[in-house]
């Protein structure tokens, strides 16, 4: 896993998707790492914790009753997004110190 690999990660093609599935433990630990690094901003922190909090509530832009499924593709984005979003608003010095010691076993 490295620098390049998490910023191209989201680019929504089937290898990307392949990628993430296997790096998907690696992607928590970063996800974790950079959650509790005192170097990274709030604003990060709030998007990732927004997203995810959408993800749980019960509110939903769609709603999920009329067309079973696409409820949940609101969801879907959101998480997306706001998995994306924290790692490009994370400082790049950052992010890459963290994947380079995931990749030590660090």
């Amino acid at each position: 896993m490295n620098y390049r690999y998490i910023r191209d990660l989201h680019t929504g093609q089937p290898a990307a998707l392949a990628r993430l599935i296997v790096q998907l433990p690696n992607l928590v630990r970063l996800y974790w790492r950079l959650m509790r690094d005192p170097r990274v901003s709030l604003v990060p922190k709030v998007v990732l914790v927004a997203g995810i909090l959408y993800f749980l509530l019960p509110f939903d832009l769609l709603s999920d009753f009329p067309l079973i499924g696409l409820g949940w593709l609101d969801d879907l984005v959101i998480v997306a997004l706001a998995l994306s979003a924290f790692v490009r608003l994370c400082p790049a010095r950052v992010v890459q110190e963290h994947v380079q010691l995931i990749d030590e076993g660090g």
